[in-house]
């Protein structure tokens, strides 16, 4: 059975998030800062996601948009 890559690297940005919280709460040294980036690159990831599928359907809409007015 084939899994799809894209299906698994859909987990990968929350389970960073999840990573880096549980390093946050529940390590009791001062490196807890080294959590800090990982959780920050995961939320980086799903905003920049979301903003690429907002640009695309934009961009979409105005094709669909010009086409009507051709005609």
């Amino acid at each position: 059975m084939k899994i799809n890559k894209r299906f698994v690297l859909s987990f990968v940005a929350p389970l960073m998030i999840l990573i880096s919280i549980n390093g946050l709460i529940f390590r009791d040294s001062p490196r807890k800062i080294f959590y800090l980036p990982i959780g920050l690159m995961g939320i980086l990831i799903i905003l920049e996601r979301d903003i690429k599928r907002q640009l695309d359907r934009k961009n979409i809409l105005k094709k669909i948009k010009s086409y009507k007015k051709i005609k």
